[in-house]
């Protein structure tokens, strides 16, 4: 279980502030444990100290980075279960995609100790023309300074790490702002640093409510800002964010593009497509919304996924026969559920799911959802799938694209011409062929294009943005 209290973490070190936090138990909707809350003066504070930090973790050298990365790599084994039961509990997510994340965590920060001791520079010819005769260029990537990170409450283990292990990596100093909804993990996580000999001042980590947390993105102390969570808080944090570089993971309204040529293999597919669109209860960004499928497949796929879905067993998450928790909170439940109804008095089906009680929602497949309907438009962020059918490949992939979100999207095809047409055309961040859009690996680059966001996060690429270029020339002779 759960400790009763946790402190946040100051510049290194724990602390008992108060216990203002509650934070509940998603399935239950009991309080599980309380936690303590940053104000505006300790957040100001923990941002003096990350500057105060940047010439000590400057000098903080590469092995000695991947030696606190890889301490955090076998406490996170030796805590393992107790990371993924926190997580089942504060994300209400079933407990084997909460052990999934675990992995993926560990991964992350596996990934980060390899890269941060190859953050490596080039050599550039700068003899062009005479004039440049006896010069050299070289360039190296230092520290972009402290950051400022604000992390989600659907994988708060692994988009936290996605933060947190490349910042280790490049050697810059952040203060992270964990969702007030699920800080447990990210607090572990502190525990975990301060047990290492990182710089003072080198991390903190400040739960606050977002009214209370400005600073996290307007103090021009920050040289990055990186938050992932929804288009219309990401984008108005950019607006505030002044001259800092911005990085936002943002929403998805995510597509999977079944082709005619699935006939032998639309097992595979509709058990990809059920988990894509229905693990964690569809609080993935990259989740199936929206499935088109060939008219020549359409019928047979249609009928298998309807008995995939009414076949996913929904329940307490601490069960593992359980594959749909509860959403996140109540009001999302019924954000969406008010979502669903508006699709139907419009004309369209249920054909498997529908049934909502508190936060939980049953796995739900539609179709005949008018593409104008919220529904269809906007992010759905639960278990909610549409079907539809499509006969020409260029219309499915302009039906994909006629979208305000671009994060990925999955083409089940056997041709090769296809996929390389989608690659081409689609207008996303990422292409996932014969598997769906929820489809991610670790060092991968991730992220999107048009409300999806700006940049990328992938360990390597991350790092890229949390450093800079320096140029040096030298004049060979003088």
């Amino acid at each position: 279980m759960l400790q009763k209290t946790y402190p946040y973490y100051l510049a290194n070190e724990p602390v008992a502030a108060n216990t203002d936090l509650e934070v509940t138990d998603k399935f239950s909707g009991e309080v599980a444990t309380r936690v303590a809350m940053a104000d505006a003066a300790a957040i100001d504070k923990a941002i003096g100290l990350a500057v105060d930090a940047m010439p000590a973790m400057r000098a903080y050298p590469p092995f000695k980075r991947q030696a606190v990365l890889e301490h955090c790599v076998k406490r996170f084994r030796e805590r393992y279960d107790e990371l993924a039961l926190a997580l089942c509990i504060e994300a209400g997510k079933p407990i084997n995609d909460s052990k999934g994340e675990v992995t993926r965590l560990i991964d992350t920060f596996k990934v980060a100790a390899e890269e941060s001791v190859r953050i490596d520079g080039e050599i550039i010819n700068l003899q062009i023309s005479p004039r440049a005769n006896g010069y050299h260029g070289y360039v190296k990537r230092v520290p972009i300074g402290p950051c400022s990170f604000i992390s989600p409450f659907n994988f708060p283990l692994n988009l936290t790490a996605h933060k947190v292990a490349p910042a280790i990596a490049a050697g810059v100093p952040f203060v992270l702002k964990p969702a007030s909804r699920t800080p447990v993990g990210a607090l572990i996580m502190g525990e975990i640093l301060a047990e290492t000999d990182l710089p003072k001042g080198a991390f903190s980590i400040l739960p606050a409510h977002r009214d209370g947390a400005d600073l996290f993105t307007t103090d021009e102390r920050f040289k990055l800002l990186s938050f992932t969570g929804s288009p219309a808080v990401g984008w108005e944090l950019k607006r505030k964010a002044g001259k800092k570089k911005v990085i936002l993971e943002l929403g998805g309204n995510a597509a999977a593009i079944v082709d005619g040529d699935q006939g032998g293999k639309l097992d595979y597919v509709v058990d990809r497509l059920a988990f894509g669109a229905f693990y964690q209860s569809g609080q993935s960004c990259i989740g199936v919304q929206r499935i088109l499928a060939h008219t020549s497949v359409y019928d047979a796929l249609r009928e298998k996924l309807i008995a995939k879905t009414k076949s996913l067993v929904m329940g307490d998450p601490k069960n593992e026969k359980t594959f749909v928790g509860p959403m996140i909170s109540e009001s999302e439940a019924k954000r969406l559920a008010g979502w669903m109804e508006g699709a139907v008095q419009a004309g369209a089906q249920i054909v498997a799911g529908g049934k909502v009680d508190g936060a939980m929602f049953e796995a739900t497949l539609l179709e005949g959802v008018k593409r104008d309907t919220d529904l269809y438009r906007k992010e759905a962020f639960g278990p909610v799938a549409i079907l539809e059918r499509f006969d020409d490949f260029e219309a499915a992939l302009a039906q994909v694209n006629d979208s305000d979100f671009g994060l990925q999207a999955g083409v089940f095809t056997d041709s090769l011409a296809h996929a390389h047409r989608a690659w081409d055309a689609l207008e996303v961040g990422g292409v996932v062929i014969n598997d769906v859009p929820s489809f991610r690996v670790d060092n991968m680059p991730y992220g999107g294009v048009k409300d999806s966001g700006l940049g990328r996060e992938g360990v390597r690429y991350a790092i890229e943005d949390m450093t800079e270029m320096r140029l040096m020339v030298m004049r060979e002779t003088w």
